[in-house]
């Protein structure tokens, strides 16, 4: 008997592809990639090490594989890039659910500091003008309260905005994870 004869299957050469991404979409990444004739690679192993890394403790690498050989793979290579665009505009749009609203607070409390400060030199200054502390103070005090409330209301209008981008986009994902997969 020969190797080959023992085996009994043929060969299969296969493309692997190593990805990198958040624990928590780890699950959604590999149901995508499926679509596209991905499959976990089951004969890595990681080492125990690994999250070791306070950089990369929330992060998990997915080691996939595909048959060299599979049908429209050119057509499933561009519905995979697309499918990979769709999933970076939408981690954009969650980090800017709160961009918006760190930037207003900041503005507001950077003023607030700067008449805390004109109330402090106001004071420090001779003779000592009390009552352009108090006037400075009055508004370095309402800056420093502010921003608490611009950005809970802030991203609070935000997160509405950019939940229904948000949809829009996984909806794409949705029809375009539908077409991989009838390419199969």
């Amino acid at each position: 008997m020969t190797c080959t004869e023992n085996r009994g299957k043929e060969f299969v050469g296969y493309e692997y592809k190593e990805i990198c991404t958040d624990k928590d979409k780890a699950s959604f990444i590999m149901d995508g990639y499926e679509n596209f004739g991905w499959e976990v690679d089951g004969n890595i192993r990681e080492r125990a090490d690994a999250g070791c890394n306070l950089h990369f403790q929330n992060k998990v690498v997915l080691h996939l594989k595909r048959n060299r050989k599979i049908v429209n793979r050119m057509e499933l290579t561009r519905l995979q890039r697309n499918f990979d665009a769709c999933v970076n505009e939408i981690e954009a749009l969650e980090k800017e659910k709160t961009s918006k609203a760190t930037v207003y607070a900041l503005a507001v409390g950077i003023v607030g500091t700067a008449f805390m400060a004109a109330s402090t030199f106001a004071v420090t200054a001779q003779p000592p003008h009390v009552f352009l502390c108090v006037l400075f103070a009055i508004p370095g005090v309402i800056g420093w309260i502010l921003p608490y409330f611009i950005y809970k209301r802030t991203a609070a209008r935000q997160t509405e905005k950019m939940n229904r981008l948000i949809e829009e986009k996984y909806d794409e994902i949705y029809l375009i994870c539908e077409k991989g997969n009838r390419l199969l």
